[in-house]
This record gives C-alpha cells, sequence and structure tokens, in this order.
C-alpha cells in the first residue's frame, strides 16, 4: 500500500556498499525508517542522497506495510527548502545536536500531528531567524510538552524545581533539585515563545549549564534516552 506523508529526516547510515538507511519521523507514522537501495551506485542514485540531510524537511510516496521493520521509498522531493540551516556553521551545529538528540527522544510509530507541526514550524523559524544563541534550550523545553513531561507550573514562585518530579516546590527534596540562577531562566524560558528568545540574556558558561540540566531532565523522564555524542563539540562552538 503507497503512502504519502510528510516526514523529517532524523539520521541515515551507510549500509553494505552502496545502500542507505534513513530514520525519519513522519507525519502519518511517526518514527520509521527507510532502506534505500543502490544510491551509492551511481551518480544518478547519489543524487538522492543529498534529500536525506539530517533535519530536512521532506514529501515522500512510499510502499509501507506494517509489520516490515525497513520501508521503502517510492518517490522523494523536498517540502520545505532551507535557506540557512545548512550551511550556517553555528545553524548547522544546532542540527546535528538536534537530530541526535530527537532521534533518541522520539521512539513512537504512531501519527501525531501536533508533535510533527511542533517540529516542521520551529526548524523553519530556526532557518529564518538570526537570533538564535537560544534556540535550542526553548526548543527542548518545549519538546517536553509533547512529550509528556513538561513543567508543573502550579506551584512556579516556588525557590527549587525537582527535574525527577517536574515541579516547582518549596523544600528541597531532593538530589535533583535546582535553584539560583538555573531556576531563574527556567521560569524564564517558561513564559518566553521564540519571538522573544532575544530578551533572554546569558552568557556561554550559564546556557552549557543549563542545557546540561535540560538533558539530565530528559534521561530522568525517557527511559531510553542518551546524552548526545555530539554535545561537546556543540558546547565548543556556542562558547
Amino acid at each position: 500500500m503507497f503512502t504519502v506523508t510528510k516526514a523529517i529526516v532524523l539520521s541515515k547510515i551507510k549500509y553494505r556498499d552502496n545502500d542507505l538507511i534513513v530514520k525519519c519521523y513522519t507525519q502519518k507514522d511517526g518514527i520509521v525508517s527507510y532502506h534505500l537501495r543502490g544510491v551509492f551506485k551511481s551518480k544518478k542514485a547519489y543524487s538522492k542522497v543529498a534529500y536525506f540531510q539530517e533535519l530536512s524537511q521532506i514529501h515522500l510516496v512510499t510502499d509501507h506495510k506494517e509489520k516490515r521493520g525497513l520501508q521503502y521509498i517510492k518517490e522523494v522531493k523536498i517540502s520545505y527548502l532551507y535557506g540557512t540551516l545548512h550551511t550556517n556553521v553555528l545553524k548547522s551545529a544546532i542540527v546535528m545536536f538536534l537530530s541526535e538528540v530527537l532521534s533518541s527522544a522520539l521512539q513512537e510509530e504512531e501519527q501525531n500531528d501536533t508533535l510533527f507541526n511542533y517540529l516542521e514550524a520551529t526548524l523553519q523559524w530556526l532557518d529564518t531567524n538570526e537570533t538564535y544563541a537560544n534556540f535550542h534550550l526553548l526548543f527542548l523545553l518545549n519538546l517536553s510538552k509533547h512529550l509528556g513531561f513538561y513543567p508543573d507550573k502550579t506551584e512556579i514562585d516556588a525557590p527549587y524545581f525537582n527535574l525527577y518530579d517536574g515541579e516547582f516546590q518549596y523544600l528541597k527534596e531532593s538530589k535533583y533539585a535546582i535553584s539560583a540562577e538555573n531556576l531563574v531562566l527556567l521560569k524564564q524560558l517558561l513564559g518566553t515563545n521564540f519571538d522573544a528568545l532575544e530578551s533572554v540574556k546569558i552568557n556561554g558558561t550559564q546556557r552549557q549549564a543549563f542545557l546540561g540540566i535540560l538533558l539530565l531532565y530528559f534521561e530522568l523522564h525517557l527511559g531510553a534516552f542518551k546524552k548526545p555524542k555530539s554535545l561537546q563539540v556543540f558546547n565548543e562552538v556556542f562558547n
């Protein structure tokens, strides 16, 4: 059965000598892996590889069978052509980092239009904006909403935030409680949208520390989540 869907590329690996396996987050079926046969055999076939850069937004016609582990692509075209995401050095670093985070965090093999639309819209925002140093922080924080562990803001005036419980608290009851500067930044980001990110003023050291907290938050709430291997390189680029 042919399936037509939008998709966002998360990762790709070479398979055997001439094949490629591409992992995508699709609008119709959530996480799907595709087997691209023979794409390294000729220049004409190799041209297809360009469609599958990390976080590319594509439109697919696929031969989709429910019980098959690797699906097959019949047609592919770009659904949104990035202007800067794969050419700007800093944005490319964000792309590399976030594609690894999403590959680890997204596991569902089912349709989730709200999550797909969030990814699609925020990546397009990053592509078209020039003030984005804190983009990844707000992106990850808002992603937690779609994955089911967005901070509970009921007691947002409290002096601690418990990463394990996902809530603000008046007593420090856990080794995973944050306070002071990191707490202030968390509260600021919870009240900020992407268009207002420029108002968040932090330095590289603060940004790096808070990113570490967000990644720990993901690890505590997603059993299979692994800290990205690209984290060190990413931090070096943004410091």
